[in-house]
């Protein structure tokens, strides 16, 4: 016989009820994603109240041409996370945004007269050329060339992101790393503008070498130590695999909480959700998981609300 649970509750909301509140309220209310939603609150509170846990945040480089740009900054800057796994997208853009601005527009808008205006478009938002390639190339050339002025001839990506992060400001999720002493590792670092001016540069100087073991080195170092680990996954592809990855390591993640638009039934690793980790040993049997099935920009400024009440 299946065991049923706890009887549906309504959701009721009164002026003045905290966020955190209305999550409690949507855990009891046997409604589809909001279960979901709420559960995410739940074991992300534990997970970075636990001092024995090493915390993981990754995220694909898109969500940083957005403002969730802001959300993730303060995450590293509340010091939630010991490391951060992403894609060379999110160098890219949080550099151009740094140095320039991007604008928004709309999904629907002409691509072609788009490109003949030298005008990217991402989704929705607006990447104007001089905003991107170009003002990254500058900026990376010179970044890199006053390291080699230092003698450094070997970088990994955490060091390549430190680098970055340096020159940069408040506004950086890789500034606020790099004063927190955050580790940030981009396992697909050339697939990007940033990963391309490596390469350029490494044309220039050939004695210049980008070492990735140094960053293989790095999460064993940690992970291999780790009484316990969880990770926030904001969507898929290689910055989630990596995640799961180093952690079966250490048999998996204790707390698991992944947010995606992408559907199961294709096999796609962005597509699985956290529970098919389970049968790989990249989460363990007895972990706190759950998967969001939620575009991230709309339900992330949410959770991160509730979570500043819950954690106070």
């Amino acid at each position: 016989m299946i065991q049923s649970g706890k009887p549906v509750q309504d959701i009721s909301i009164t002026e003045g009820l905290s966020i955190d509140k209305i999550f409690e309220k949507m855990s009891k209310s046997g409604g589809f994603e909001s279960r979901n939603l709420a559960d995410g609150l739940f074991v992300l509170t534990d997970m970075i109240n636990d001092e024995n846990c090493l915390k993981f945040l990754s995220f694909v480089g898109a969500i940083i041409s957005t403002g969730l740009r802001g959300i993730i900054k303060d995450m590293i800057k509340n010091k939630w996370f010991d490391v951060v796994i992403t894609t060379c997208g999110a160098l890219d853009h949080d550099i151009a945004r740094h140095f320039s601005n991007y604008n928004e527009g709309s999904f629907t808008l002409d691509d072609v007269k788009l490109a003949e205006e030298d005008i990217h478009r991402l989704g929705n938002v607006l990447v104007p050329m001089e905003s991107y390639g170009p003002l990254i190339e500058k900026k990376l050339q010179a970044f890199l060339e006053e390291e080699y002025s230092k003698g450094i001839r070997e970088m990994s990506t955490e060091d390549i992101c430190k680098m970055i992060g340096k020159h940069l400001g408040d506004d950086s999720f890789l500034h606020c790393a790099f004063k927190n002493d955050v580790k940030v590792i981009v396992p697909g670092i050339m697939d990007g503008a940033v990963g391309s001016q490596i390469w350029m540069f490494s044309q220039k100087h050939p004695d210049f070498k980008l070492n990735m073991i140094k960053d293989a080195d790095t999460l064993s170092s940690i992970i291999f130590k780790a009484k316990k680990s969880g990770a926030l996954m904001i969507g898929g592809g290689i910055s989630k695999h990596h995640t799961l990855w180093w952690n079966q390591y250490r048999d998996g993640l204790d707390f698991a909480v992944y947010i995606t638009t992408a559907q199961e039934f294709d096999g796609s690793l962005s597509g699985a959700l956290i529970r098919e980790a389970i049968s790989w040993g990249k989460v363990t049997q007895n972990a706190r998981q759950t998967t969001i099935h939620a575009e991230a920009t709309t339900v992330l400024p949410f959770l991160y609300s509730a979570l500043l009440s819950k954690l106070k």
